[in-house]
């Protein structure tokens, strides 16, 4: 999960945004910042309200997914992960359809960067069912599409495998084997394009407002987790 600058831009909107280099953003007024945000489809590929490309569209967000690896810097390993991007409408069900193979208990990592500075902070909580998890994650819907400052991690370190719907709405499996959450993208009609590019990797708003602050309190306190930080993976 990210560490992103966190910029606030006054008197454009209660909207707090963040991006991750001093870049086109900066030089935009309050009304060209304002009709970017209100961009809500490129093609046929819909965003949710948390995120929102570089001005000069260095990225156009398409739908798609591409393997790739995550290497541990202290330890030297490496476990393969496959990276997605999904449009809106389809977007939560396939989160929920990937949490699915981890198991019948999992663990839960939510992610917040509403306080945290240039940083985030993790909270964590062990062993909940997945029937639960699933009926709190649909309720709180709203807030985990469309709050640029909130993701979710669910975890089975027994499988060493996890699933994160993250602050830019992108879709991440880590462990092997991969194949059961390549199933779910790909009966999404999410196709694999190993030359896709994310949003993530240029420069990016992340939007967010007190209202789904709250709402993460409530998530948060719902899961309860009530404030515990978390400093990493338990694998």
């Amino acid at each position: 999960m990210g560490f992103l600058k966190r910029i606030l831009r006054g008197g454009a909107t209660e909207e707090s945004l963040r991006n991750v280099s001093d870049g086109s953003f900066e030089t935009l007024t309050d009304e060209e910042l304002q009709a970017h945000m209100g961009i809500r489809t490129y093609g046929v590929f819909e965003l949710t309200d948390a995120i929102r490309p570089s001005y000069d569209l260095r990225i156009v967000p398409r739908q798609g997914f591409r393997h790739d690896e995550y290497v541990d810097e202290a330890s030297d390993t490496k476990t393969p992960v496959i990276m997605a991007s999904a449009t809106r409408e389809s977007l939560m069900d396939l989160f929920l359809d990937m949490i699915e193979p981890l198991g019948e208990v999992v663990d839960v990592v939510l992610e917040t960067s509403h306080r945290a500075g240039s940083g985030h902070d993790d909270l964590y909580r062990e062993h909940i069912d997945m029937p639960v998890l699933k009926s709190i994650l649909l309720e709180f819907e709203d807030l985990l599409l469309n709050d640029g400052c909130t993701g979710i991690a669910v975890i089975n370190p027994s499988k060493r495998q996890e699933v994160q719907l993250d602050e830019h709405k992108l879709l991440i499996a880590y462990g092997e084997p991969l194949k059961a959450f390549e199933s779910v993208l790909i009966s999404g009609d999410v196709y694999p394009e190993q030359d896709i590019r994310f949003i993530t990797e240029a420069e990016h708003v992340h939007s967010s407002n007190e209202r789904l602050y709250d709402q993460f309190n409530v998530l948060k306190n719902r899961l309860g987790m009530d404030g515990e930080e978390f400093a990493g993976s338990s694998w």
